[in-house]
């Protein structure tokens, strides 16, 4: 095995990883799960080591347990290992070589063809498809089983990554992996051993009080906040050499110019190409 699973970890050093020192959440009750879920940091190295027989099949598993709306279960998931399709998506990922040396890349499917399928054998009209309420819960609904199964394979000693530039070009996407009209390539996801230091360390993320309010939501104090996690930021940026020292910088330059969408702007006319109506 080349990694061991995370074990109950020490809390305090989980938290203070997670949150910095200076902000600090109250520490409740801890095990081996909660352990597992705070040690998640995105990786982009991996060994060319393939992962144990069986681990695609428990993850979609873990996956299928995650809760769906009404159990429509509007989701797919292809799995490539093929190392020229990889090539491609790699590529209409904008050149993100780490989809390459993985030994398992999973695409996750808003799939509203199966139900489709279903209306056009029974000849019944589903008057609620074309609208976005449906269309959103597809999306969320392959959200939440990738999530399940990030920390399933989290807990076997692999890492992952999300790679939501699948939404670059979802046309050429949907080609290349045959998909039928009404499925979409929500993002995909590397899974793997890390390769060396690829591993990196926990991100810090926003102090919860910043994201969790009580009864009214509350941003009189965010300002304050938001200058202490920048300041925690510009550490963890120093260590890595990351442009955006900051997560205000990082913000700006993602959500400023159009061309930081790297063409997702485009996305509501190629869902109408993949057969999508949307109202």
């Amino acid at each position: 095995m080349d990694s061991l699973a995370p074990t109950t970890g020490n809390k305090a050093d989980a938290l203070a990883q997670r949150y910095g020192a200076d902000s600090l959440p109250p520490a409740g009750p801890w095990n081996a799960t909660i352990a597992t879920m705070l040690d998640h940091r995105s990786v982009r190295g991996y060994k060319p080591n393939p992962v144990p027989p069986g681990t695609l099949e428990t993850l979609i598993a873990a996956a299928q347990s995650a809760a769906t709306s009404s159990n429509m279960q509007w989701w797919s998931a292809i799995a490539v290992t093929d190392p020229a399709k990889k090539k491609v998506l790699a590529e209409i990922a904008g050149g993100q070589k780490h989809i390459e040396q993985c030994p398992l890349y999973i695409t996750w499917v808003a799939d509203m063809s199966r139900n489709q399928r279903i209306s056009d054998a029974t000849k019944t009209d589903f008057e609620t498809m074309p609208w976005l309420e449906t269309f959103m819960v597809a999306c969320i609904d392959a959200a939440l089983a990738a999530q399940n199964a990030v920390v399933a394979a989290q807990s076997l000693g692999l890492r992952t990554v999300y790679i939501g530039a699948m939404r670059n070009d979802p046309v050429r996407v949907a080609a290349l992996l045959g998909l039928p009209p009404q499925s979409f390539v929500v993002f995909g996801l590397c899974v793997g051993y890390a390769d060396g230091k690829a591993e990196g360390e926990v991100k810090p993320r926003l102090p919860q009080s910043v994201v969790l309010h009580h009864e009214l939501y509350d941003a009189t104090k965010e300002a304050a906040l938001r200058a202490t996690y920048d300041a925690e930021m510009s550490k963890f940026s120093a260590r890595h050499d990351l442009q955006a020292a900051t997560w205000t910088q990082r913000v700006l330059n993602r959500l400023g110019p159009i061309k930081s969408m790297n063409g997702r702007e485009t996305i509501r006319a190629s869902l109408k190409k993949l057969g999508f109506e949307i109202r």
